[in-house]
């Protein structure tokens, strides 16, 4: 080597971390977790890095460049060195193996992503953030004739009852979308619901005819899927569902996690959601409840 130029035998953090690739902070943090040990100072009590601290530094690097958190890489040499020597043993092997196995999981969480988003694409984004087995029930409908507050509402109901319970509510929807006269009708119930807000008693007459008018529109609405076949279409979602999900034990009235209750749970679910209907409103509902009881068939 020319004695033009000799290599330094010890350097300063700077040259270390110029050399790593890294920043003198990165170095102090692995100082203080314990990762690097911290070299004696010189005379003029800075920091000097030999060969073995430069070579330590390195591993950490490339290391943490894979996406390996500091930590495991500290505990690794840490097991390492009491094992079999400096850099070597079970310890960082065993670390590889499950950095490896993290990093295959959020690869595969990736492409579950990467395919949620090109979902959203391919069928719009509001719709595309229903599960398949709810869009597949809306495909076919006229350019349109499904609105916003639809999709929000199968959007709620899926996290509620799940994907099944949101595919058979979705058959109102289409009933509504291929009829223009039931669409308008609903509007309007609706527009007559929405009046009775907080200025209005539960007593109040209008909450028992708005009630009168949301059961009869509602059986209108029966016997329109029902003579359209859109009921049997349920029965047929019911059987898939069935064949493509054995019986787990799951209890489906409690909410479990099942066809209807997802993650969370019926009830639970239901109760983090806010509605904000006044007691009129709900008062309404109620009554709407009582009358389909009270004619529905005896079974």
């Amino acid at each position: 080597m020319s004695a033009s130029f000799v290599p330094p035998r010890q350097v300063k953090i700077g040259d270390a971390a110029a050399f790593a690739g890294c920043t003198p902070r990165a170095i102090r943090h692995y100082h203080e977790i314990g990762l690097l040990p911290e070299p004696e100072r010189g005379r003029d009590d800075r920091r000097r890095y030999g060969y073995e601290d430069m070579i330590r530094l390195l591993w950490i690097r490339r290391m943490a460049g894979a996406g390996i958190a500091l930590e495991d890489i500290r505990d690794a040499f840490a097991t390492g060195e009491d094992s079999a020597g400096e850099h070597g043993g079970d310890g960082i092997e065993t670390m590889l193996e499950r950095a490896e196995e993290s990093l295959a999981a959020q690869e595969a969480e990736l492409r579950r992503q990467r395919t949620a988003v090109r979902r959203m694409r391919v069928e719009g984004s509001r719709m595309g953030l229903l599960s398949d087995l709810v869009t597949d029930r809306l495909k076919g409908l006229p350019e349109g004739s499904l609105r916003q507050a639809d999709l929000d509402t199968l959007l709620v109901t899926e996290r509620i009852f799940g994907p099944l319970g949101a595919a058979v509510q979705a058959t109102r929807f289409v009933a509504l979308a291929t009829h223009p006269a039931l669409r308008e009708e609903s509007d309007r119930i609706d527009n007559a619901e929405e009046t009775l807000d907080d200025s209005v008693a539960v007593d109040d007459p209008r909450v028992a005819h708005v009630a009168a008018e949301r059961h009869a529109f509602e059986t209108a609405l029966h016997a329109v899927i029902e003579e359209s076949g859109l009921d049997e279409d349920d029965d047929a979602l019911f059987d898939a569902w069935d064949a493509a999900h054995p019986e787990t034990g799951d209890d489906e009235e409690n909410g479990s996690a099942s066809a209807f209750g997802g993650a969370m749970g019926v009830l639970e679910a239901t109760g983090k959601m806010p509605y904000d209907f006044s007691p009129a409103r709900l008062r309404c509902t109620e009554l709407t409840v009582e009358l389909s009881a009270r004619d529905a068939p005896a079974t």
